[in-house]
């Protein structure tokens, strides 16, 4: 028998447009710098000792992991990480 799931809802907010703007002008470049260095969707990797692969790009605008530091998103056997790009080696 499936237990019943309840969801809060939480008070949000509109984001100042021209703040978003910009956030989402610094994802974009740091996602682009990291296709341009080879990190593209499939590429095997490393974080330290741990295999991964490269299955998507962080778009996250908010928390201590966006996208403007962290973009890459990595498929290793603990599940999915967000990584910089000092973080990967393909080696």
């Amino acid at each position: 028998m499936n237990t019943p799931r309840h969801l809060a809802l939480l008070q949000g907010g509109r984001q100042d447009s021209l703040a978003t703007t910009s956030r989402s002008a610094n994802i974009e470049h740091a996602i682009s710098n990291a296709i341009h260095a080879g990190y593209h969707i499939g590429r095997l990797v490393r974080i330290g000792q741990v295999d991964g692969a490269i299955v998507g790009y962080n778009i996250g605008h908010f928390g201590l992991f966006s996208g403007k530091d962290y973009p890459l998103l990595v498929r290793t056997r603990y599940g999915i990480t967000k990584c910089s790009l000092a973080e990967i080696d393909t080696g």
